[in-house]
């Protein structure tokens, strides 16, 4: 067995399941970057898509059971933050997804291994495939089970609406409202990407992705905030 394989073998025993649709498998561990040239090759785009959608629902479901007096505001910030592409990341680092990542060798260079959007997406996709040889209940109890160390941590106000306590901040501080500012649009139609910049008068400001203009503007707040040691 090379490296990756055993990666692999690692990594379904991490899950705790074997996947039986190989292709599917491999679909959801395959960046885009792998696909550069080889249009026979499938990357784990439109998984991850589906498995963004499992994952919410399944943690929705997680935090209303957990909590029968909690608002809809409130189990609003909360799954915000547990289905983040940042919690998704930390799921995958746990699991330790990266190794067996098929990445582009150039992007494997850069650090995509530990790249979050990358590790986030895959963790997604793998949720996706899942789902379909699972149905919903077996995925359920393993992704709690990936995700059991961060349904009980506490949930900072600029973690979970970041552009408020960006612009709470600001005003307690006098400083000018926080502007924002859309630098570019790349990608597919069907997957856009944005980068976003906010800025606190002509001292402060930070850059983020997003897969919306909203979501970038929540990542470049809370990027200026953790920049000015609030958002830890």
């Amino acid at each position: 067995m090379n490296r990756r394989e055993i990666a692999i073998a690692a990594l379904e025993a991490r899950i705790g399941h074997h996947f039986d649709d190989r292709a599917a498998f491999e679909r959801a561990l395959t960046h885009a970057s792998a696909t550069s040239g080889a249009s026979k090759i499938a990357d784990n785009d439109r998984l991850e898509f589906l498995g963004d959608r499992v994952l919410g629902l399944i943690i929705a479901q997680a935090l209303m059971a957990r909590d029968d007096k909690a608002t809809s505001g409130e189990l609003s910030k909360r799954l915000h933050v547990l289905v983040s592409g940042r919690t998704c990341a930390r799921a995958a680092r746990a699991m330790e997804l990266g190794p067996a990542l098929r990445l582009q060798g150039a992007e494997s260079a850069r650090g995509g291994r530990a790249n979050d959007r990358i590790l986030g997406d895959a963790c997604e996709a793998l949720i996706a495939v899942l789902y379909l040889e699972l149905g919903l209940e077996r995925t359920a109890a393993i992704v709690l089970g990936l995700w059991s160390p961060f349904l009980d941590e506490a949930v900072s106000p600029a973690a979970a609406n970041p552009k408020s306590e960006l612009q709470e901040w600001t005003a307690a501080q006098g400083f000018p409202m926080p502007a924002y500012r859309v630098l570019s649009r790349t990608g597919p139609d069907h997957k856009p990407r944005f980068t976003v910049q906010v800025a606190v008068g002509d001292q402060r400001a930070a850059t983020a992705n997003g897969g919306s203009v909203q979501t970038a503007e929540r990542a470049a707040a809370l990027a200026l905030l953790l920049q000015e040691g609030l958002g830890a």
